[in-house]
């Protein structure tokens, strides 16, 4: 029988059907109905975009309020900052002469460009946040011990590595704001001359120029400092984040999940009424991966997407005048996240850009290799005393630091007190340093009056993050003109 066109239009969309169902059953094996619990976990185990996760997870994981879901939501931000990078790149130019002009078609003449620009930039700013506090999530609930130093060590770089993406970023809109942000953030990398200088040395060894001319290609911010920027942002720092969120998610996976506390089992057991439902290699409660697991991650991806499209709706990134390296900033100011640096600067520029940074990142590295404890693990604080550290350690940071800054404003320090004062003691007892001296004393005295390593790093942790965060604040809040203090940022003087 002579088949009729109808029919064989009828057998090519048959066939074109059955070959997309094919490609996607292989792809998307979790798309495949399961029925029994051994399918669903294949699913899982084979599946390209699955299988990161083990088919078997531990129900404790899943609970809101020990995860806060900060991990996810930084991954998640991260992803969007890569697409939206990449549909920025069809309009963006860096080049010094047209970048401004780029961003403005992207602005107000690109159909979508400003919501899109604004979801770049709020992600941008989130991620910095999220990393941060999922940074504190894993001190806090001591999840970096018991094999687990070094995902620690990779959550440390990603932090890093975070921070400089949202730095090499600044530069490329090429207004005023970003202009000058990024010629302090640029001086503050090379505040290590003060030290050099000092020294003599800087002649033949001067390695904060040697960075400060890899990141400008020169002296100052110009065409060179703008294309670096922006290699560095779409190029170098996104390849390295990313494969160091694989290896830091394989961690995760090949360190037994995420951590928890040894009575998790029955924590699990109680809120269930005493009824497991499944049960791991060791006996131990657990769920499948798919669909639990994956279901929790979408709700963290819904309300991540939900914030960020609100914010982008409701607030738009800045862009101020074209940059003008002739008509500084008064304040000029780094991006909010280094603020609290610069603050450290004013004081010292070797001491508060290099010596407490460093000092700070030198002791997030280490905290694994201090805290040999092993009973703490996955509790909050590590229990009530480690509640009572930490809220004594947060009211002494606060104490000290707003002390000794009021005194330093007030009163001026040593060099105003003693004129003629050598530079290395004026370097070494700046505000800034007796303030980190102070957290560091009062981390040993909690060790001497405890003998628990686990609450001596709580209290520098806390001591360190409660002063970042004043630091922070004052360079945000109460600097004016010349960097300036005013005690009311209301009688501020205008442009």
């Amino acid at each position: 029988m002579r088949k009729t066109p109808a029919r064989g239009v009828q057998i090519l969309q048959l066939s074109i059907r059955e070959v997309w169902d094919s490609a996607t059953r292989r792809f998307l094996r979790w798309r495949e109905p399961r029925v029994s619990d051994r399918e669903r976990s294949r699913a899982v185990s084979r599946s390209f975009f699955l299988h990161y996760h083990a088919s078997r997870i531990h129900p404790f994981s899943l609970r809101p309020a020990y995860t806060l879901g900060l991990g996810l939501m930084s991954f998640f931000l991260f992803f969007i900052l890569l697409v939206t990078g990449v549909l920025l790149m069809f309009y963006y130019v860096p080049s010094a002469e047209r970048a401004y002009s780029s961003i403005q078609d992207i602005t107000y003449v690109v159909t979508g460009g400003r919501f899109i620009r604004n979801m770049h930039r709020w992600a941008a700013h989130g991620m910095v946040v999220t990393v941060l506090l999922h940074m504190a999530r894993v001190f806090y609930t001591g999840s970096y011990a018991r094999g687990r130093s070094l995902n620690w060590v990779i959550g440390v770089s990603l932090l890093l590595l975070t921070l400089l993406l949202s730095f090499t970023g600044y530069l490329l809109p090429w207004d005023q704001l970003a202009f000058w942000a990024v010629t302090i953030g640029t001086n503050i990398v090379g505040s290590v001359r003060e030290f050099t200088d000092m020294l003599g040395t800087t002649a033949w060894f001067d390695p904060g120029g040697f960075v400060k001319s890899f990141l400008l290609g020169g002296d100052s911010v110009g065409q060179e400092a703008l294309i670096r920027f922006y290699l560095l942002h779409i190029v170098l720092l996104p390849f390295l984040a990313g494969v160091l969120m694989l290896v830091h998610l394989w961690r995760i996976r090949k360190d037994g999940g995420l951590s928890r506390p040894g009575d998790a089992d029955e924590v699990v057991l109680r809120g269930r009424g005493g009824t497991p439902s499944g049960s791991g290699p060791g006996g131990e409660p657990s769920i499948l991966a798919w669909p639990a697991a994956l279901w929790a991650e979408a709700a963290v991806l819904m309300v991540t997407i939900a914030a960020l499209a609100t914010a982008s709706f409701l607030l738009d990134a800045p862009l101020r005048e074209i940059a003008d390296p002739s008509a500084p900033e008064n304040p000029a100011k780094a991006p909010w996240y280094f603020l609290g640096v610069q603050e450290l600067v004013s004081y010292s520029a070797f001491a508060g850009g290099v010596a407490i940074p460093l000092l700070f990142f030198t002791l997030l590295l280490v905290i694994p290799f201090l805290d040999r404890e092993k009973d703490h693990i996955g509790r909050w604080f590590s229990g009530a005393s480690g509640r009572q550290v930490a809220g004594s350690s947060a009211l002494f940071a606060l104490l000290i630091t707003v002390g000794l800054v009021g005194v330093a404003i007030r009163f001026g320090w040593l060099h105003d007190w003693i004129p003629g004062l050598p530079d290395l003691l004026n370097m070494l007892l700046n505000p800034g340093s007796c303030v980190v001296l102070a957290y560091l004393l009062f981390g040993m005295r909690t060790l001497r009056s405890t003998g628990s390593t686990r609450l001596a790093v709580i209290s520098l942790f806390t001591s360190s993050l409660v002063g970042m965060l004043l630091f922070t604040a004052i360079g945000f809040w109460f600097r004016g003109p010349d960097w300036e203090f005013y005690w009311n940022p209301a009688q501020m003087p205008g442009p």
